[in-house]
Order: C-alpha cells, then structure tokens, then sequence
C-alpha cells in the first residue's frame, strides 16, 4: 500500500506543472496574437477643404489600442495631426481602451499646408507582444487633395421677377465640379441641372417661392465643392406679392357619413365624433399626403421632357385656385382652416384626363384626402399632379406626351363632387399653375431665358 502512494505522488506533484504550462502556453500565445487593430473612416476623404474634420473608429478587441498616428505628408514635409498614447491595465496586461471614435480637425491654412496633392497617412498599434513588442500594426495611405478654396459662381441669367407662389429659372456656371449645388429660397432648396449646354459646369435651376414667402425671402445660389468649401452668390430678382382667396366651406354630416369610413382609418379614432374624425383627416392625414406626394417630387430627370405651355384641363371651369385660404364650418361653427394647394377643375362627369404635358409618370395610386392620384415628372425638379380621378390609366414609370390620355375625373378622396384637382411642384413646393398655362410666362422666365443663354453657350445638342 505505501508503495502505491508513493507512485501516485511524483504524479499529484507533477500535475500543477502542467496546468502552469498550459496556461503559460495560453497566455503567451494570448500575448504574440497577430490580428492587427481595425480601422474605419465615417467617410474617406478624397479632399480636404479650409475647415475639415476627420471621423473614424479604431478598435482592437483582443490585445487593445496601443497608438494611433495620422499625418499628411506633403513636399516631403510630414505634418502630424494626431498623436494618442493609449494605457495599458498593468505589467505584462492588455490595453484598457479596446475602441475608440476620432474626430480630428484639420486646418490647413493654420498648419501651412498648401493647396496641392498630399498623402493622408495613419497608423494604429496594439498591445500584443509581435515585433518585438511593438504590437500588430494597421498602416492605412489615401493620396487627398487640399483644396481651401471655395468654388466661385457666375449668374449667366439677368433678370428675375417672381410671385408669391410662383417659378422661376436662373442659369449659372461654376468654377469646379461640385456635389452640391443650387438655388437656396429662405429655407427651401432647388438643386441645378447640367447637361443643357455642352459646357458642363453651367446649370440651370428652377426654383420656387412658397405662397407665404414675400419680399424678404432671401434667393441665393450655393455650391458646397468636394472639400467642403462652401460658395455663395446672390442674383438680381423681383417679388411680387400676391393675395390670396378665402374661402368658406360648409361641412355637413351627409358628406362626413359618407367620406369619413374610408378616410378616418388611421390613428386612435374608435368612438370619436365625425367632426373628430374630419379633422383628424384635414389636418393630420392631409398633412402626410402632402408629404407623400412631395416624397415622389424629390428625385426628378435630369433633363428636360416637357416642350412649351402646360395644356389646362380642356372644356373646364375653376372651382378652386391656388392657395384659397379656406375656413371650415360644422354647424355653423368654424372648426378648422388650410390651404387648398392646387386648382379645382370640373367638366362633364367621367371625363378623359390629358398629361398637361410630355413626361415620366412617378407616382399612380390612392393618395388619402386626394384619392386616386397621377404625379408627372416634366424633368429639372417639375411635376403636375391629378387627383380625385375615378380610373388612372397609365403605371409609374410609363413615359407620356402632351394630351396622351392618362384617366378619368371621379370624386375619390375628399372630393364632394367630380372635378380634377390639378397641382404642381417644384421639386417638394407647391407652385400656382395658372403661370405654367401662360404661353408669355414661358417664354419670358423659362424658354426666354435659355434661349438668350444659348446665343453665348452652345447647347448640349
């Protein structure tokens, strides 16, 4: 018996050794792992402009972040924008920090830094002990080019005169490529459009004034370049101020019994009264149509499809203008106010509905308070917008000319009676048709214009 104790003891003895090689072997190969740290740019810069900031993500889950370098290197001149150190937990431990977001300004006028071709260069550690304990290193090398110039803009277009609610057209040509650029009214903006003249850097925008915007809007043109510059340049213009119909409108509980079923269907309304539900369905609902149909307005052809004067709703009569300011009663009782965005036409019952003019159909269906509704893309930003119809005969994407049958008036939605509910936008700006039916308006503010622009600058074809 004792003689088998003392062979199981070398072994006990022998046991924890190799627990410690093991785990000795599991932390060195812990220690000289190799997977380098990672690296990710919110966005790559290919330009650097006046005032630049760089934002990007640094991790290392299994040894830690150790350094991060980045420079520019430029004439043989290295400038260095960061430099960050990272602390390790303790002796022989890995790094405390395994993740961290960078956001590095850069100046290049205050680094003295020329315009020109430059190299951005970074370079990440970690903790692990590989390159004699240097750690895995991650090298990432963009050529970037320093731009600190802002793009410079020439108003080709002269003269301007605009309504409340109206269109309008400037042409203009830019000193560089730029991804953005445009027209800026007050708050709303209209991008340019290159590709009518064979210089590529002349655009043409057209623009509009929101029916409540009056004398002090502010009308700019503004191009951002690829580095971020920003260019401004104001251009002549007139604003004349419109004023708009009122309107009062009748609700009765025969309409709302009858309109109500089919509209009142969203929100928390089970129990609520007609007149609840009619102003959930004016002022909510009407709310996000509008925001839908402006949705289908903001990605237009880059070209121009429509040729001369928007045809009007032919043998028709207006029943509404643009803009009315409308006041709704129940019972005598004013209940609610909104503008009527568009132009009430009535004709025969059932009757055939013409394209105002040639274009792309984006959008074909029902449309809430405007029920079955056609959007036409006229190309550069222009739509025209046919509600309440009964049928709609054309599908997205079918290409339509002037006077092609597209469906027929109706009275779906919130219409009372059959009419066409004709609109038109530019881009996500309800505009006042009455000027797009207008063979002189076309001819001074748009075909004018480009006409005059091309005895200087050669169309495109």
């Amino acid at each position: 018996m004792k003689q088998k104790d003392k062979k199981v003891r070398p072994l006990f003895f022998l046991l924890p050794l190799v627990l410690l090689a093991v785990a000795g072997g599991w932390y060195l190969a812990l220690k000289f792992e190799r997977e380098a740290p990672g690296i990710r740019f919110d966005s790559m810069p290919d330009a650097i402009g006046a005032k630049a900031e760089l934002s990007l993500k640094v991790w290392d889950r299994k040894s830690g972040l150790r350094r991060v370098w980045i420079d520019l290197q430029k004439n043989g001149k290295d400038t260095v924008l960061l430099k960050k150190d990272y602390p390790a937990l303790g002796f022989l431990q890995r790094g405390a920090v395994s993740f961290d977001q960078l956001r590095v300004p850069v100046d290049p006028k205050k680094l003295h830094i020329s315009d020109g071709k430059a190299v951005l260069r970074l370079s990440v550690w970690d903790y692990s002990w590989r390159g004699w304990w240097h750690g895995n290193q991650r090298d990432v090398k963009k050529e970037v080019l320093i731009d600190t110039q802002p793009p410079s803009i020439e108003v080709i277009s002269r003269v301007h005169n605009l309504r409340q609610g109206g269109s309008g057209l400037v042409i203009y040509r830019l000193s560089e490529a730029c991804p953005e650029q445009g027209v800026v009214v007050g708050d709303n903006f209209f991008p340019g459009y290159s590709g009518y003249f064979k210089d590529k850097q002349i655009y043409v925008a057209l623009f509009a004034l929101d029916y409540h915007q009056g004398r002090d809007t502010q009308l700019l043109i503004r191009a951002v370049d690829a580095a971020g510059n920003v260019g401004v340049a104001g251009f002549p213009h007139y604003i004349k101020e419109e004023r708009f119909r009122t309107d009062n409108i009748n609700i009765s509980d025969k309409f709302l019994n009858w309109k109500m079923p089919v509209l009142a269907r969203g929100g928390d309304l089970a129990g609520a009264s007609l007149l609840d539900k009619f102003l959930y369905v004016n002022q909510k609902l009407r709310k996000e149509n509008n925001e839908r149909a402006k949705r289908s307005c903001r990605n237009s052809e880059s070209h121009i499809l429509w040729n001369g004067v928007f045809e009007r709703f032919p043998h028709s009569a207006t029943r509404a203008h643009f803009a009315d300011f409308r006041t709704y009663y129940y019972h005598g009782k004013k209940v609610d106010q909104e503008h009527h965005m568009g132009m009430d036409l009535a004709s025969v019952a059932h009757a055939d509905v013409p394209a105002a003019n040639s274009g792309k159909i984006a959008f074909a269906g029902d449309l809430g308070i405007y029920g079955n509704t056609i959007l036409i893309d006229h190309g550069i930003g222009l739509f025209t917008m046919y509600s309440h119809l009964s049928q709609i005969g054309v599908h997205v994407g079918d290409h339509v000319t002037k006077g092609q049958f597209i469906g027929i008036t109706g009275f779906t939605g919130m219409a009372g009676g059959d009419h066409l509910h004709f609109g038109m936008l530019l881009h996500d700006i309800f505009v006042n048709p009455l000027e797009w039916w207008d063979p002189h308006w076309i001819r001074s503010n748009i075909s004018g214009k480009l006409d005059r622009a091309a005895e200087r600058f050669p169309r495109a074809n």
